[in-house]
């Protein structure tokens, strides 16, 4: 016997305004744009379109079609294993770092002349192309894994909107975020980061499990990471709150070089202790933004060192509004 047809609302208001996913996913308009979808969608006991979330490869393929449909990208491959990121939520993380930006202009403005440092770009590439696409930016990609370089410059030249708007830089430590990466006085107007959110690997499959059973009701000792992700995408010793703390520390010593230090924070939980260490280390400024995507509550931390003199000048002189 066929459930009753679930009433969906037609938008995602959790999501930013000016997300281009706060609609259903259109299924038929996808599969036009990137016909190997088809294969993967098919009718729920909803009676409503769908894919297998919990199947890497359907969720590989929806991506695929989301950035061929909305940012047109036309390659995008990435090899298995690697960590594939729900795309309306990172997304969202673009869409409020501009209207950050914004406030700082005096027309209010989303500035286009900004150069971004995205840590941990991942084989993905997921940041560069939707902020190349909806604000024309440039950026900088960094990570410690080479392989997931080499994949990111292999989607940036098969890609024409990315040409000239992308690069990367291979981190060779790991425990640092801007030492070897940015040049000396090499000015960047915002950074970004999806930092690595637990302490081990066992704290990553537990998350998994919680996820699955939430979604389906069912319980689980072998969680399929359906979004994927390798050791160095999941894990840092100390989890999330020591990582962005190092992060913090670290970004004191290149105060002048950036105007907005960012990072997604996963636990409500590290939010205390993260501002406790802004204000030791001299952050002038810092706030949370938060974000929605369905059931899931997120939030960006930002930061700055500079004062409202030299955000001043830093606007009149670097971003041209």
């Amino acid at each position: 016997m066929q459930e009753k047809k679930k009433r969906h609302p037609k938008i995602k208001s959790k999501l930013h305004p000016r997300n281009k996913h706060r609609k259903r996913y259109d299924f038929k308009s996808l599969i036009e744009t990137c016909p190997d979808l088809k294969p993967f969608v098919f009718v729920n006991k909803f009676d409503d379109e769908s894919i297998d979330f919990f199947d890497p490869e359907a969720v590989k393929m929806l991506n695929k079609s989301l950035l061929m449909h909305y940012y047109d990208i036309k390659f995008w491959e990435i090899p298995d294993g690697y960590l594939c990121p729900p795309i309306p939520g990172r997304a969202d993380y673009i869409h409020y770092i501009a209207d950050l930006l914004a406030k700082y202009n005096k027309n209010k403005k989303i500035p286009r002349s900004i150069k971004c440092l995205d840590i941990g770009v991942g084989a993905s590439c997921i940041y560069p192309m939707i902020g190349v696409k909806e604000y024309g930016w440039d950026f900088v990609g960094t990570d410690i894994d080479p392989v997931s370089l080499k994949t990111a410059d292999k989607i940036i030249k098969a890609n024409p909107i990315l040409k000239g708007k992308v690069e990367t830089r291979f981190q060779k430590n790991s425990q640092y975020m801007f030492y070897s990466i940015l040049k000396k006085d090499e000015p960047i107007d915002v950074c970004i980061c999806n930092p690595p959110f637990h302490a081990t690997m066992e704290e990553a499959r537990a998350g998994s499990i919680r996820k699955i059973k939430n979604l389906t009701k069912e319980r689980t000792t072998d969680p399929v990471l359906n979004f994927g992700g390798r050791y160095s995408e999941l894990v840092y010793e100390g989890g999330e709150k020591r990582f962005v703390k190092n992060m913090i520390r670290q970004s004191r010593e290149f105060s002048t070089s950036c105007f907005w230090f960012s990072t997604l924070i996963s636990k409500a939980s590290n939010i205390d202790s993260i501002y406790t260490s802004l204000r030791k280390l001299g952050a002038s400024d810092y706030k949370t933004i938060p974000m929605g995507q369905g059931n899931k509550t997120s939030r960006i931390i930002a930061w700055t060192f500079l004062s409202k003199q030299q955000r001043d000048v830093w606007v009149d002189t670097r971003w041209g509004i």
